[in-house]
């Protein structure tokens, strides 16, 4: 078995049962694990917010170049009504 031919993975593996039976070890992990869940959360979603805002922008920019709507809905991927709506919004 891997765990006892390697002395690094045997000392790997004793660490992870003494951390597993400490429930103040355990707690403290798990909430450290939640906190770098929520934090690679949080910046997945600023990442897509960016991303609807730069493609928000290119359409506001297509309309104002009078471009036909079935044009940036075809270019964009977004549908006919997400498309109104930033017409819209723009005014």
């Amino acid at each position: 078995m891997a765990v006892q031919a390697n002395p690094q993975v045997r000392k790997a593996a004793v660490k992870l049962r003494e951390l597993s039976a400490d429930e103040k070890a355990r707690d403290m992990l798990e909430r450290r694990e939640k906190g770098l869940w929520d934090m690679a959360t949080f910046v997945a979603e600023a990442e897509q917010r960016g991303e609807q805002r730069a493609l928000a922008e290119v359409v506001r920019n297509l309309l104002k170049r009078n471009t036909p709507i079935e044009q940036i809905v075809e270019l964009t991927g977004l549908t006919r009504e997400e498309v109104e709506a930033l017409s819209k919004q723009q005014g």
